[in-house]
């Protein structure tokens, strides 16, 4: 029989745990940002962060990109057709794929090749004290390995969305056009009367904040990785679950403030 006292004091213990890992986080991100407004300023770091964020991921985020609009085109057809309302393939495609499906599956794409990368990559230099070294050296770990990534994050994911949304309702115009039986013309129209500027606008907003997110995942878990190999691993493994976690619900309470009336 489960003592009532017993699972009070696990409650008690998981609510602390989440209010001690939510503080560190908070403190490690207001550490890193902080180091934006005092020089120096690495620029090589944030350049070299930037690039393998924006560049690197370019492959991965439009292939992504355009497979999903794709589905989206066909699926959608499918089920209008059941109401006689094909006509509404163009504008179900152009908003998901900007509001939702662009920004969340391209930040877990990112996550997931990003998030792990930095994990690893400061996490290493944590379990070989090369992080006490740069400390030795007079060089603040926080602003050389963390700062630039995180601004760099920051900005390169809306670039990248920017990409995937192009990408996306290209990858639905194709499927109309080629295989749905939709004027080229009037599916372009379509797209561009049901598109607005706060559609486009969320999803950017979306982005630049997953890809704090992710960057902030990858440097925090890497940061604090202990145990050699297997504390890498372990590192890397948790920085990516928890990132996809926290852009899965940060994707809802941004949806609420920019579109609940």
């Amino acid at each position: 029989m489960i003592n009532p006292l017993d699972a009070l004091a696990a409650t008690g213990r998981s609510v602390i745990g989440v209010c001690r890992y939510t503080g560190e986080i908070s403190i490690f991100a207001g550490n890193g940002l902080s180091n934006v407004l005092r020089p120096p300023v690495f620029w090589r770091m944030l350049w070299q962060s930037f690039v393998e964020i924006a560049f690197f991921s370019l492959p991965v985020v439009a292939l992504t990109a355009v497979f999903t609009g794709m589905v989206l085109a066909l699926q959608s057809y499918t089920g209008f057709s059941r109401f006689n309302a094909e006509s509404a393939t163009a504008a179900v495609v152009v908003l998901s794929i900007t509001r939702e499906l662009g920004p969340v599956l391209a930040a877990l794409m990112v996550a997931g090749r990003i998030g792990a990368s930095f994990a690893a990559e400061i996490g290493t230099m944590r379990v070989t004290d090369q992080i006490d070294a740069l400390t030795t050296l007079s060089t603040d770990p926080m602003k050389y390995l963390v700062t630039p990534r995180l601004v760099a994050g920051t900005l390169a994911m809306p670039l990248l969305v920017v990409v995937a949304d192009v990408l996306g309702v290209m990858g639905g115009w194709l499927i109309a056009t080629a295989k749905l039986g939709f004027g080229s013309g009037a599916y372009l129209v379509s797209t561009m009367d049901t598109l607005k500027t706060e559609d486009v606008v969320s999803g950017l907003v979306k982005a630049a904040v997953f890809g704090f997110v992710v960057t902030l995942m990858g440097c925090w878990h890497g940061y604090r990785s202990k145990g050699g190999a297997q504390g890498v691993g372990q590192a890397t493994t948790s920085a990516v679950v928890s990132a996809s976690i926290l852009i899965l619900a940060l994707d809802y309470v941004l949806t609420e403030m920019f579109f609940a009336r």
